[in-house]
């Protein structure tokens, strides 16, 4: 396996909204990224409970695969205060501690005057502790092969920005779709131990550019004229915790 690294490392507090990138984060054992998907904005009811989270379909909240204006807006979110501040054109356009009513409440009257006609009720703040609102039921590290994103780049004939796959950790150093013969293999990234336990299938969401929210490029289209498949990046469990920080080498066993 070619010597690779971990080129970048983004972790998106609210599902939908925009990345955050870290220089280093601390993984621990079947968990996700700290903080990951940690909120979620509901977009009509639910059902979700809070005392007794349960994963449920992304289609339930605000997010880019249907509402494409997210990618507009710059999520800032500072962990110590859980204080969540949307800029909207240049100017804060929100913010308040989403761990009160208060701050709640300020957050979501924005969304209604955002996307008023592509809500199917009040925009509601979701949080449980220790619930990630991912795509998949496991908690799981995504990864993404810049190599890959490559393939996929001379496949449309157009620059692909790589945060239009929404990863955890950006890996530089392999070739195309070398982590696909990872499934099942553990990986070390950093001090931490990692087993890939699933291809990632993308969907409209990456059609959408991270930078103007314009949908543009039809990616899983493109995947499966070009390549065969849908799909685009790995979901590794976290077997082993340790630190994990742009630079380090990522070991496949």
């Amino acid at each position: 396996m070619p010597d690779a690294r971990i080129q970048a490392i983004y972790r998106y507090p609210v599902k939908g909204l925009s990345p955050q990138a870290l220089a280093r984060a601390e993984l621990k054992p079947r968990q996700t990224l700290p903080a990951d998907r940690l909120y979620a904005v509901e977009n009509g009811p639910s059902g979700f409970d809070p005392a007794a989270p349960a994963y449920f379909p992304k289609v339930q909240v605000l997010m880019l695969m249907r509402n494409e204006r997210l990618a507009s807006l710059r999520a800032d979110y500072d962990e110590a205060t859980h204080t969540l501040t949307l800029h909207w054109e240049g100017r804060e356009a929100a913010s308040g501690d989403l761990r009160t009513k208060e701050g709640r409440l300020a957050v979501e009257a924005f969304f209604r005057r955002f996307m008023p006609g592509e809500l199917r009720g009040p925009p509601k703040i979701l949080h449980a502790e220790g619930h990630s609102f991912s795509d998949v039921a496991r908690k799981v590290v995504s990864i993404i092969n810049l190599g890959s994103v490559a393939a996929v780049e001379n496949a449309t004939g157009a620059p692909v920005n790589p945060l239009r796959f929404r990863a955890n950790v950006y890996v530089e150093g392999w070739p195309a779709w070398r982590e696909f013969e990872l499934l099942d293999r553990e990986i070390g990234l950093g001090s931490a131990r990692l087993k890939v336990v699933k291809r990632i299938v993308r969907c409209a969401a990456t059609e959408v550019d991270p930078d103007t929210g314009i949908r543009d490029l039809p990616i899983p289209q493109t995947l499966m004229q070009s390549f065969g498949h849908a799909d685009c990046g790995v979901y590794a469990e976290v077997i082993s915790g340790g630190e994990v920080a742009v630079g380090d080498r990522v070991i496949a066993r």
